[in-house]
């Protein structure tokens, strides 16, 4: 199949930078975000100031807040907040190209259902053949073209090499699997973890113990995600540790940042009243939470992150717990 026309669903800073990437390899490429007022100052400033300063959108780019002008589209790529993805999805059902691929680069697990993404697109569009692109790619280096790598993943193989070739470059490393489950379970545990490696930050802990953190939370990834059938060797690539360590390291993580600010004793009402968008880990850590629960899954990690952002526990009093936990023997 070949795709002539892509519509990224979500004007945020992955969908943006996606835009940017696409639009540079020659792709006709359709930007929606859902407000009308930001799309409008897309189209007149050609600069998403909030998400990617500095970094000019190709003019080629068709920017609207009008999801009717996705119709025709061959590739539909979800870039929205998880907690609008089904909603989204329900109103582009008009609009829909028969043949339309879709494609999630959303990361999170939705509330109650514990369904992911592809989950979702395939409930609402069952017609439809649907894919998940994940891994280390922060959005500002990506519409920088600093050189990154990323999985892709489809259950039908065939289309999943079609997205490689059509979607990847050398500065933009696709990886195929056939493997959906792990890969989007990875992209969006690793988000809770990073506010918890944020906090440390904020405590000033320091490299040793944000270093010890992101292992165990591997080993958490690993057990939860296993558990909600990912195949464990998924967790150990780009999707899962990669993602991870990026996300909990770089200066440029929103998740990280927030989970810092949490660590330095501001509440997150204080920190989302300074931003448009919130954190992914933040519905997320509620989803996994539930998820864990459900499977009867030992997640310490996550528990105290859910603490700290439903129960208004204090940061500090949630590291505490942590580092009593019993001593034990190590298993991944």
């Amino acid at each position: 199949m070949r795709f002539k026309r892509t519509a990224i669903l979500g004007a945020g800073g992955w969908g943006t930078a996606l835009a940017i990437l696409w639009a540079r390899q020659g792709n006709d490429v359709l930007l929606w975000g859902h407000n009308p007022e930001r799309a409008q100052e897309l189209r007149a400033t050609r600069e998403n100031t909030e998400y990617l300063p500095g970094v000019t959108l190709p003019e080629s780019i068709h920017v609207t807040s009008d999801l009717s002008q996705a119709a025709g589209a061959e590739l539909v790529v979800f870039v929205t907040p998880s907690t609008a993805l089904r909603t989204v999805a329900e109103q582009l059902q008009p609009h829909l190209s028969r043949d339309a691929v879709f494609l999630s680069c959303t990361k999170g697990i939705e509330h109650g259902t514990g369904m992911r993404m592809t989950q979702i697109l395939a409930e609402v569009h069952p017609e439809h053949t649907v894919a998940v692109l994940s891994g280390p790619n922060l959005a500002i280096e990506v519409s920088r073209d600093r050189p990154t790598a990323t999985v892709l993943g489809c259950e039908q193989p065939e289309c999943a090499e079609q997205l490689q070739q059509h979607l990847g470059s050398p500065l933009f490393r696709i990886y195929s699997s056939d493997e959906t489950t792990g890969i989007e379970l990875g992209g969006a545990l690793k988000n809770v973890f990073a506010l918890a490696a944020g906090c440390s930050d904020g405590f000033g802990l320091g490299d040793n113990s944000k270093a010890a953190l992101v292992t165990r939370a591997l080993a958490e990834m690993l057990r939860l995600g296993t558990a909600m059938g990912g195949n464990p060797q998924t967790f150990y690539g780009l999707s899962g540790a990669g993602d991870l360590i990026a996300t909990c390291f770089s200066q440029h993580s929103r998740n990280r940042r927030v989970g810092e600010q949490l660590g330095r004793g501001r509440t997150l009402e204080e920190i989302a009243a300074r931003s448009h968008s919130i954190a992914e880990g933040v519905p997320t850590a509620k989803s996994a939470f539930e998820c864990a629960r459900r499977l009867d899954i030992e997640t310490p990690i996550i528990d105290q992150v859910y603490s700290v952002v439903y129960e208004a526990k204090p940061p500090a009093q949630a590291l505490q717990e942590l580092l009593g936990r019993d001593q034990k023997a190590e298993r991944i």
